[in-house]
């Protein structure tokens, strides 16, 4: 059901016992799942702004009390940059569609294979495209774990909050900068703890040195973070990741993460922590190459980068390790090698959104409509001697906000197999990136002591909401 009035929403609350400022009697009784239904579908849904948002904010409230708490992976982070911890590679998970049942088959996979060490995600370029800014990612998220019944941290995580490498060359550049300081500030108030920034769009290896091609870079990316510790909340250390090679361009060498590096921590100053983790380049592109008939081009990693990098980041400075992006991609025999490398982090969004397009049971008509819109609403993004397959696979991502009701709308015979296939998926990749077991090794470091108890406090928006450039994130 979605609550249109904020009259209709408080009733449901007090008929399941939710206490008027969101307490709740007993918080070992499970909360109802009509009502965790009820409240997600209102909190994306609602016409009603006021609805909206009271619905997004008992969400954080109930998840918090019954044990779903937001935290920072940071704590962790900093175990395996000590050497204490090793011998997995945490995937993140970028939801694009269907979150919110999605996220359900995420957390009862983690459940099932006693995984601690998983990360929900959203680059910046993907909430424009699949209309999803942080609040209602966040609470599709807390709902979910609150609808399956997760105890324990959970990570949300602002993938690629990248500048624009193009805006940023003109007079525009102090606006690009206030708009991911206006990202930050929507990202926390939702409840990410973990915040990636992604600047190595401004590197310049035109320049002579590698210092100088990599000085916009990490002087930026230092200012970010600055920004960030300024206002995450008391008791929480933020974990903030940076980025070298961008995605789909050269490959990161261990030159450029040394400049990257001393760079970044001579701009930032010690009396502030630093990054957490790296992103490097290492022979992927987001989404895939796709070939004439629509299938994907074979991509090759440089698994001895991302080994010798992740080696430099822990032993040097102190980090977690390598992160790898565009990885969803790749074929499955090939990921167990990351935690083989030592990789901290792998980055996975675009293989599950081609698995709800191209499941035996997504609606052929949908898939037809979706084709033509994509046809018409993307028509300037058709390359010459591009086949429509190509096409098609390439734009049909910018399908998935404005179809986004209706995939969520799926009657039970559609929707049930889809998420089963990706939940399989789920335990596939906990098991070969070695995650399965690290629940008792996150709950070791990761505390809720220290957050459990506060309160979702709902920040002022900021006055504009940030412009979202075209891109990818994964």
């Amino acid at each position: 059901m979605i609550h249109e009035s904020e009259d209709s929403l408080r009733r449901a609350l007090e008929k399941a016992n939710v206490s008027p400022d969101g307490a709740l009697p007993d918080r070992a009784q499970p909360v109802p799942e009509t009502l965790a239904d009820d409240l997600i579908y209102t909190a994306v849904f609602s016409a009603d702004t006021l609805s909206k948002e009271l619905a997004r904010k008992r969400i954080h409230q109930l998840a918090r009390q019954t044990g779903a708490v937001p935290s920072s992976i940071q704590p962790l982070y900093d175990a395996m940059g000590r050497g204490e911890v090793s011998g997995f590679t945490v995937p993140a998970h970028n939801i694009r569609a269907l979150t919110y049942d999605t996220c359900r088959a995420l957390f009862r996979a983690a459940m099932q294979n006693e995984v601690g060490a998983f990360i929900f995600e959203i680059a910046r370029s993907e909430i424009g495209y699949t209309d999803q800014r942080p609040a209602e990612y966040a609470a599709c998220v807390l709902a979910a774990a609150l609808r399956e019944r997760f105890k324990g941290p959970v990570f949300i995580q602002g993938d690629h909050f990248q500048v624009s490498a193009k805006r940023w060359a003109t007079a525009e550049q102090d606006k690009e900068r206030s708009a991911i300081e206006s990202l930050i500030d929507e990202a926390i108030a939702a409840e990410f703890y973990n915040i990636d920034i992604d600047t190595s769009t401004l590197v310049d290896l035109g320049l002579p040195s590698v210092d100088e091609q990599q000085r916009a870079n990490f002087e930026n990316a230092a200012h970010f973070t600055r920004y960030i510790r300024e206002r995450q909340p008391e008791a929480i250390e933020i974990s903030v990741g940076g980025e070298i090679g961008e995605v789909g361009k050269h490959n990161t060498s261990p030159e450029e993460f040394r400049a990257y590096m001393e760079g970044y921590q001579r701009t930032l100053g010690s009396e502030r922590k630093g990054l957490s983790k790296v992103s490097i380049q290492t022979g992927t592109s987001h989404g895939g190459v796709p070939l004439p008939d629509g299938t994907l081009a074979e991509a090759r990693i440089d698994f001895e980068t991302l080994r010798k990098i992740s080696q430099i980041a822990r032993e040097e400075y102190g980090l977690c390790g390598a992160v790898q992006h565009g990885a969803s991609t790749l074929p499955e025999e090939v990921f167990d090698a990351f935690p083989k490398s030592r990789t901290a982090e792998i980055h996975l969004a675009t293989g599950f959104q081609n698995m709800v397009y191209d499941s035996a049971s997504f609606p052929s008509d949908l898939r037809e409509e979706i084709a033509r819109w994509c046809s018409i609403n993307a028509a300037d993004e058709r390359k010459g001697g591009e086949t429509e397959e190509q096409f098609i696979y390439k734009t049909r991502k910018k399908a998935l906000g404005p179809f986004k009701k209706r995939m969520w709308e799926f009657p039970a015979e559609v929707k049930g197999p889809l998420i089963a296939e990706l939940e399989k998926k789920f335990s596939f990749l906990f098991e070969k990136l070695g995650v399965v077991g690290s629940r008792q090794t996150v709950n070791q470091y990761v505390s809720l002591d220290s957050s459990s108890e506060r309160p979702f406090v709902r920040r002022e928006r900021p006055q504009e909401l940030s412009e979202i450039p075209e891109g990818e994130g994964e």
